[in-house]
């Protein structure tokens, strides 16, 4: 069997997990570090590990990573080795939180689950349909994709703003580029963040954004926390200046009891479930699998990290 298919998974104690399944699935065999070319690393934390295992074991030629998201690991990326990450494999679920916090955020159920009696007095203000809405999402990627597929019964006008306005986003009535983001905003009913977190993308949400969006509109955030300026969407939140947000994640997180966020009427907030282990472990190992049968045929992998984007 070709040293190609000699994949180590890293940490230790993840060597007999399902992803050990997955790498044999593509033809791989599970190995040593010592003798192994290519590695899963099987946990989104702790990078200074995976720095001193790169270190330890030269002979790595390809990195797998499990998430998306790669902020915490972009320092390590380099050009002598092949990177991938899980980059659109998560798309599908996250993109149905994105559209299930749409949905409850714009039709107040939100508020009008925290009640505990029958009140109607202000339907007219917490009700706004998504059909025929104009909807804004930022970014992209696989997430925006799956997003703008889930969206199509609802008949909304769709923009996707994204780094490269020159390469339109499938299924989006309009691309266009992250310089455009704050007149955007003051033409939309909903904001869905969907993009990677970078040096340049974190604080895209700050009071300058809050303020160009509609008194009525919902901002979505299913991608990460620090996108957000927290204390500026708080402020946003209490004085009505936005009409709500969905919050899949925030900054800090966890977010600490007793914040502010958790006791706003028009705050939705989840913990950081739009892709639970549950649905991450077929969806990871799929991935896993082909990837490990395209190392072993030489063939391009999917996922691929981008040393200067990191992402």
């Amino acid at each position: 069997m070709s040293a190609r298919t000699d994949i180590a998974i890293a940490p230790e104690a993840a060597r007999d997990s399902w992803l050990a399944d997955a790498v044999r699935a593509g033809g791989g065999t599970v190995v040593d570090p010592t003798d192994a070319t290519g590695v899963v690393w099987a946990t989104p934390r702790h990078p200074e590990r995976l720095e001193a295992f790169l270190a330890e074991h030269p002979g790595i030629d390809w990195v797998q990573l499990p998430f998306a998201g790669i902020e915490n690991f972009t320092h390590l990326v380099d050009d002598r080795r092949t990177w991938t990450c899980a980059k659109g494999v998560y798309a599908d679920p996250v993109a149905e939180l994105a559209l299930t916090l749409l949905l409850a955020g714009m039709r107040g159920v939100g508020s009008y689950a925290r009640r505990t009696t029958w009140d109607t007095s202000d339907a007219n203000e917490l009700g706004h349909n998504l059909i025929g809405a104009k909807v804004t999402i930022v970014g992209g990627g696989g997430i925006a994709r799956s997003l703008l597929s889930q969206l199509a019964g609802f008949g909304v006008t769709s923009t996707v703003l994204r780094r490269r306005a020159d390469d339109p986003v499938p299924g989006a009535d309009r691309t266009l580029g992250l310089d455009r983001l704050h007149d955007t905003l003051a033409q939309t009913d909903a904001v869905v963040l969907a993009l990677a977190m970078t040096p340049t993308t974190k604080g895209i949400i700050d009071a300058t954004a809050l303020d160009a969006i509609a008194d009525h509109a919902w901002l979505v955030n299913v991608a990460r926390g620090p996108h957000v300026v927290t204390d500026d969407l708080v402020d946003a939140l209490a004085s009505h200046r936005i009409g709500g947000a969905g919050l899949d994640v925030t900054d800090p997180e966890p977010l600490p009891d007793g914040h502010p966020l958790w006791s706003l009427p028009n705050a939705i907030i989840t913990p950081h479930v739009g892709n639970t282990p549950a649905m991450a472990v077929p969806l990871l190992g799929a991935r896993v699998t082909d990837n490990v049968r395209r190392f072993a045929n030489g063939d391009e992998l999917i996922g691929l990290v981008d040393s200067e984007l990191g992402y």
